[in-house]
């Protein structure tokens, strides 16, 4: 098999159609992510659009037009425009180039994915440089090694049938890993209710009913509200029949967020990173410290204050139960195992009676994480849960025993599935290594 060397400019024409946007027309703008993947969105006003001059994507004069973002083109934003972003408006910052007739499309579809291609736009960034925009005109000069067309349809045919095969493998996995993460809201589901601990509770009739422990709290909260060490919030809403979602043991009680706990919520030091408040020896925690990791204990922290800054913000003591409360990562839980301070976008909850474990609450409020983050849609704009919201959330109560055994189950069963992602993670890389033979094979430097 006979293969040339080319510019990668050669199988392309640059074209642009200057437009000059019209006021209170909808137009169609489109993004390119990382992995090659165009979504496509409406603005219903032309006002509305910032630059007025945009060149129109015309798919009937150039129908196999590639687009790519100067500034994301390494790490693989570019991609074949779809036909339904026939007419749509893009910046001068998303080039447009027509495939020359001469060329197979499916094969330069695969030729970019190939570490041929990979590897000699990584060579466009300068050493060192953060910056990775790299101007068309740098990339149409790429060499690569292309055969005839007549080959190019061959190669094509015979890799699409390979990655037939490695993407009915690659769904598979993928299909396991929904069953998955379902298996594990199932697990919680199942705890919450009760049925992971029935043979304990048949072996442990006699434990003191949850239903005493929660007076407990309730008197508890009364004394300390009387020494004014918390503050009395809201009343809460008697519990009616039909908010409860499902039967519970003997033993348990329905309660509210806001009858065993005080919900409070944090603040920042204003301005953001002001000396004066930040850089101190005090920990700060935001919404990312929560949310980087699946771990039920905060993994340290990026920020912190000074003693300065303490009076805008709130300090809690080690081992306090938090959880996120706006934006799209809202009803994420963690355990801060050290003392902290915390932005608003967090809650913490306060003064928990030693006989609820939190490891417990960890996992009911991670049960609910869907829940929250719906129920916090229904309002306007950016979602956010309220500290009413949040306090008024039923949540079943077991008695303090049956809340660790409860944890123990849970840990158990989350072990395994674990190890079973392990397992589906490693075929996935299977899958992915094995797409990449496939295009190194046919696209290696030796042809």
């Amino acid at each position: 098999m006979k293969w040339k060397t080319i510019k990668f400019g050669d199988l392309f024409t640059q074209y642009r159609i200057e437009h000059i946007v019209q006021d209170n027309i909808d137009y169609g703008q489109i993004t390119i992510s990382k992995n090659g993947y165009i979504k496509y969105r409406t603005t219903k006003n032309g006002k509305d659009i910032g630059r007025k001059r945009q060149f129109l994507i015309d798919l009937e004069k150039y129908p196999n037009t590639l687009l790519f973002t100067r500034q994301g083109v390494a790490e693989g934003a570019i991609a074949f425009a779809p036909k339904e972003v026939n007419g749509c408006i893009v910046t001068e910052n998303m080039p447009m180039f027509s495939l020359k007739d001469s060329v197979d499309k499916k094969f330069v579809e695969l030729l970019l994915k190939s570490e041929q291609y990979i590897s000699a736009v990584k060579k466009l960034i300068p050493t060192g440089s953060a910056q990775k925009s790299i101007h068309e005109r740098d990339l149409m000069q790429i060499s690569l090694t292309v055969p005839s067309e007549e080959e190019q349809k061959k190669i094509s045919s015979l890799i699409e049938n390979y990655f037939h095969k490695i993407n009915m493998l690659s769904n598979e996995i993928q299909t396991q890993q929904t069953l998955l993460k379902q298996l594990r809201q199932s697990i919680l589901q199942e705890a919450i209710e009760g049925k992971l601990t029935i043979s304990w509770r048949e072996k442990n009739p006699n434990i003191e009913s949850a239903t005493i422990l929660l007076e407990k709290i309730k008197a508890e909260k009364e004394r300390l509200i009387k020494e004014k060490k918390i503050k009395k919030q809201k009343a809460l809403a008697p519990i009616d029949k039909s908010e409860v979602p499902f039967d519970i043991p003997n033993g348990w009680v329905w309660c509210r967020l806001g009858e065993i706990t005080n919900i409070v919520r944090g603040g920042s030091p204003r301005p953001a990173g002001d000396k004066r408040f930040y850089d101190g020896d005090i920990p700060f925690l935001k919404v990312a410290d929560l949310t980087k990791d699946t771990n039920m204990y905060v993994q340290g922290y990026t920020y912190s204050i000074k003693e300065a800054g303490l009076h805008k913000t709130r300090y809690i003591t080690d081992e306090t139960l938090l959880l996120t409360n706006s934006g799209a990562t809202l009803g994420i839980p963690k355990i801060c195992n050290f003392p902290t301070t915390f932005n608003d976008g967090i809650v913490a909850f306060i003064y928990m009676n030693i006989e609820l474990y939190k490891p417990y609450f960890y996992f009911i409020l991670k049960s609910k994480t869907k829940w929250f983050l719906n129920k916090a849609s229904r309002g306007q704009g950016q979602p956010n849960l309220n500290t009413d919201i949040i306090g008024h959330t039923l949540i079943p109560l077991p008695p303090l025993e049956e809340q660790k055994e409860i944890v123990k189950k849970i840990e158990t069963l989350f072990s395994i599935c674990d190890k079973l992602e392990k397992q589906i993670n490693t075929s996935k890389k299977s899958a992915e290594m094995l797409m990449q033979s496939v295009l190194k094979e046919a696209f290696g430097e030796d042809k």
